[in-house]
């Protein structure tokens, strides 16, 4: 999942890309509202870290200026942390308030909680053809019967599929699906995709080695 942080001090940028980074997303960087606007119209994101206080075009501003087909989740960063300015982000359609100075961690962790809540509002099933994923019933089906996936192969699939077309490391899926303290190494993983590929069968081409990296999931077999 692509994520855009939009503050106009650098260190905190880079802060935030190393925490999310290393939880297996990727980041773009804006300095300025005006700088975001100019993305959003360019690039697809997941979600929007957004700081209030900026040169050129504040944050409000910016959401205000944002097209509606542009927008994407938001948490905003502030310094101020008085009612009226949480208020006002919500009443602009935020999704999350997080005061400077802020825990990296915790940060990380509302990111989460806000990108699963959107996955279920937006993308509660997903269908490919004979391949149907519902995401809140944890159901796989193909060709119209359910297959039976472990907890983690479900995951795994999921993961992928919601980011398709993006090679995924290894190391980015044991951090997201297994978390940091698993004690295993890259042997798990494939030993997880490969039960995976069996229990889809003909689509199992789907899910493709990428050399030197890992998997990704394309919908056109390569």
């Amino acid at each position: 999942m692509k994520i855009l942080v939009v503050d106009d001090e650098e260190k905190i940028r880079l802060i935030i890309r190393e925490y999310l980074e290393n939880n297996g997303y990727y980041v773009d960087e804006a300095e300025s509202g005006m700088d975001a606007l100019d993305k959003l119209k360019i690039h697809t994101y997941d979600l929007c870290i957004l700081d209030i206080m900026m040169p050129k075009m504040d944050g409000f501003t910016m959401l205000k200026e944002c097209p509606k087909d542009k927008r994407v989740p938001t948490i905003v960063l502030s310094a101020r942390g008085d009612e009226y300015d949480k208020l006002s982000g919500f009443d602009l359609g935020i999704d999350d308030y997080v005061t400077k100075p802020f825990s990296p961690k915790e940060l990380v962790a509302r990111v989460k909680a806000v990108l699963h809540r959107s996955k279920n509002e937006l993308f509660d099933i997903y269908e490919y053809n004979d391949l149907v994923i519902n995401y809140s019933s944890h159901i796989v089906k193909l060709h119209n019967k359910a297959l039976n996936l472990t907890p983690k192969e479900f995951d795994i699939l999921s993961f992928l599929v919601q980011n398709k077309n993006i090679a995924i490391s290894r190391e980015q899926l044991l951090s997201n699906l297994w978390g940091y303290d698993f004690f295993g190494d890259d042997r798990t993983v494939d030993a997880h995709i490969k039960m995976l590929r069996n229990n889809l069968a003909d689509y199992r081409d789907h899910i493709i080695t990428v050399r030197g990296v890992g998997y990704k999931y394309v919908e056109d077999e390569e």
